[in-house]
């Protein structure tokens, strides 16, 4: 155990002293909030900048009117479509609308022509404007106005409710359920693939470096494979822990500069009473999530889930002898995790307590991040617990089966790898 943590501690420094390391786990927190306030702001800047635009209109129907915007201005055409088209096309206008005679119940034929392809936001701007004419002009034809429709109109707020064995109750919401889910499941995407290819490149260039004979001489093949598994990994969850801190700060920073007091909870805009009931709301449905829970089970999932793609990743690196010789291995590890994302969107979002997704999140597999996206749904304590035997099970399977191939694999140099040599590696004895 002793050459374990020695070489555990050797990843660990060698990874923490970089200065790729520093750079990455100080600027990646302050990287995208920077990226989304910079996005955010071009939109805005460009939607300001643009540039009126003008707009051929050649309308056969009584129905529908446009008028003149900040944005376009429209110019009337006549005659047929093919004549108008012409003159589009040598014009400098931005497009060409065509609105032919339109049944009111049937509207069709409506078309818009332009010389590069057009936003699907474009037009289907241009479509809610004219669903929103003829559908005034059916209202108009029914007998009533906006104003009877507006007050048929009701709204319904439904208030959701989480409870417990015991008989409690408390607030939840979905879109926050959602978020979380999505955020802990993601993470753990994010993390399986960056920190097990770390461990795949640090294999190969130990390998190629021939520092590894001379490490082997000392410690066995299995006790470094499993060193430098769990050192990557203490640095990943190090990395994890400064990240949090510094988004919890962020945050804060970012609630006092748009005008929320995070601990009063006075939100500018607002009057002193709906301040006080948004505050109120808002931290009865964060006290609802069992964030002690989301965060042990999220160190947990981590934690298993790298153990388990990362030996596999090692046992990889060993095999080979160059980066792009690894990319034959890698479809087999990464489809998983793949399907996992996916698992995610397709069953876990929409149907959070079914088989699909219960199956996901027992699987060692695809455990780690459907199960985290399960979390936030509330999951039974069974579940959760044969979740993590399986995980723990998997890990140690993989480990040694990783093992099999590494202690080989990591002193053989030009040969031609595929399954079959992996294979025979598997089962030779010694």
């Amino acid at each position: 155990m002793n050459k374990i943590f020695l070489v555990i501690q050797r990843e660990f420094m060698s990874r923490v002293k970089k200065k790729s390391f520093l750079l990455a786990t100080i600027l990646v927190p302050l990287i995208f909030p920077a990226i989304i306030i910079g996005m955010v702001y071009l939109k805005e800047e460009s939607e300001k900048n643009k540039e009126q635009e003008t707009i051929h209109l050649l309308n056969e129907s009584e129905l529908i009117v446009f008028e003149d915007s900040e944005r376009y201005t429209y110019k009337p055409v006549e005659g047929p479509l093919d004549s108008a088209k012409s003159d589009f096309s040598k014009s400098d206008a931005f497009a060409l609308i065509y609105i032919p005679d339109l049944d009111i119940e049937n509207p069709k034929g409506v078309a818009f022509y332009a010389k590069t392809s057009p936003g699907v936001t474009l037009v289907r701007g241009f479509e809610r404007d004219i669903e929103s004419q003829i559908r005034d002009r059916k209202l108009t034809v029914a007998g009533l106005s906006n104003d009877q429709l507006d007050q048929l109109k009701t709204d319904v707020t439904i208030s959701s409710f989480n409870i417990t064995e015991s008989g409690d109750e408390k607030k939840s919401d979905a879109k926050s359920t959602f978020w979380i889910s999505y955020v802990m499941g993601f993470l753990i995407y994010i993390f399986l693939f960056a920190y097990g290819s770390q461990v795949m490149q640090g294999v190969i260039e130990e390998k190629s470096s021939k520092i590894v004979e001379v490490i082997v001489s000392t410690v066995k093949p299995f006790q470094m494979m499993v060193g430098k598994v769990v050192g990557v990994a203490s640095v990943g969850i190090a990395q994890f822990a400064i990240w949090m801190i510094l988004f919890a700060v962020i945050w804060t920073l970012a609630m006092s500069f748009l005008g929320i007091d995070v601990a009063s909870g006075q939100t500018s805009g607002l009057t002193p009473e709906q301040a006080q009931a948004q505050s109120n709301e808002i931290l009865e449905i964060i006290q609802g999530v069992n964030w002690t829970q989301i965060t042990l089970l999220f160190l947990f999932y981590f934690l298993g889930g790298y153990l388990l793609y990362g030996a596999l990743f090692a046992a990889v690196g060993s095999a080979v002898d160059t980066p792009a010789d690894a990319q034959q291995f890698m479809m087999p590890i990464m489809l998983p995790i793949i399907v996992s994302l996916m698992g995610l969107f397709m069953f876990v979002f929409e149907e959070p307590d079914g088989p699909v997704s219960f199956w996901l999140s027992i699987i060692p597999f695809s455990s780690p991040i459907v199960m985290m996206g399960r979390i936030g749904f509330g999951v039974p304590a069974w579940e959760i617990a044969l979740s993590m035997v399986m995980l723990i099970a998997g890990f140690i399977f993989t480990l040694w089966l990783a093992g099999r191939i590494y202690r080989i694999g990591i002193l053989m140099h030009g040969a031609k790898v595929n399954y079959k040599v992996l294979a025979k590696w598997f089962m030779q004895k010694n």
